[in-house]
């Protein structure tokens, strides 16, 4: 008996350093007085692994093990139409699978517009959250060991529209609550999947802009939350991928994203796929959609630091 208590530790003693070897933890956006939040605290919504109701943004850190650690991070930002956050499927899942190519991936719960018992003005909180979440990765860059030049944002549908809000208009806010404040929100680079671009109501998508501006916006915010209007030299290196029979998003948000990209000499590069439809995700199981990931691990093992 003493024997197999003795086997049993050495078994227990080699396993451990796999079964700690990758960590997730969570961290809050802010300790208190959320910016453009009501004092009052509303219930969150979860169902159905979608967030209907956020109301203390967070940020899920996953952590890969030291073996094939990279040092790059990436923003996962869900999608949902700006209703909700499909938290899972464009989330959690795409972080672990991240994790397990040894980049550090941090999903973001980020407030939803639509919703105005967690917002004061509606189509602000989805950008602060972002910019904070950035932010925090890079103040906590000494602690994950990880490159704070390497911090890069990846969004699904109006997930994409808020990661591109954020290539396009970071460090335009202003509010200053800590000196995490201080830092960049700019995103090193930005990988968009089937994206929402332009608040044009000929292409863009009229759920995501109503849920985001209000049915009846002004031109004034209509101009500044479409995106690509607004690239620049200094907008990240990205990385699109979408698919032409996609009857929820059109694929000219991409393709204008694309155009404005190559006309300021930004380095971008697009995948259109034939068939792929709108929310696929990782693509697990649809034939030959899956090869995005093998184009993407080659695009972001290749990016070089500026």
């Amino acid at each position: 008996m003493k024997k197999r208590k003795n086997k049993s530790v050495v078994i227990f003693l080699v396993l451990l350093p796999i079964v700690i070897g990758a960590q997730s933890f969570t961290i809050p956006l802010w300790e208190n007085n959320i910016p453009n939040s009501p004092k009052e605290k509303i219930e969150e919504s979860y169902f159905n692994e979608h967030y209907y109701v956020v109301s203390n943004p967070d940020i899920a850190v996953y952590l890969p093990s030291k073996w094939n650690f990279t040092g790059q991070v990436v923003l996962v930002i869900p999608g949902g139409g700006y209703h909700a956050s499909s938290y899972t499927w464009e989330g959690t899942d795409v972080a672990k699978w991240l994790n397990a190519n040894g980049i550090v991936a941090a999903v973001l719960k980020y407030r939803l517009p639509n919703d105005t018992t967690t917002n004061i003005v509606r189509y602000k909180s989805p950008m602060l959250d972002a910019s904070r979440a950035l932010r925090i990765i890079r103040a906590n860059a000494e602690k994950w060991k990880i490159n704070k030049n390497k911090v890069g944002v990846m969004g699904f549908s109006a997930g994409g529209h808020l990661a591109s809000t954020l290539g396009t208009h970071f460090d335009e806010e202003k509010t200053r609550i800590d000196a995490i404040d201080s830092l960049s929100s700019r995103p090193d680079f930005m990988i968009l999947m089937y994206p929402v671009i332009s608040m044009d109501s000929e292409i863009t998508h009229k759920g995501s802009k109503n849920n985001l501006l209000g049915k009846n916006p002004p031109n004034e915010l209509i101009n500044y939350y479409s995106t690509e209007k607004h690239v620049t030299p200094n907008t990240p290196t990205t990385f699109i991928v979408a698919a032409s029979d996609d009857k929820v998003v059109k694929v000219q948000n991409s393709i204008l994203f694309y155009e404005a990209l190559i006309k300021q000499g930004v380095d971008a590069e697009m995948h259109i796929y034939k068939k792929g439809g709108h929310g696929f995700g990782l693509a697990n199981g649809i034939d030959y959609l899956t090869t995005w990931r093998k184009r993407f691990l080659d695009w972001i093992k290749n990016l070089k630091e500026k």
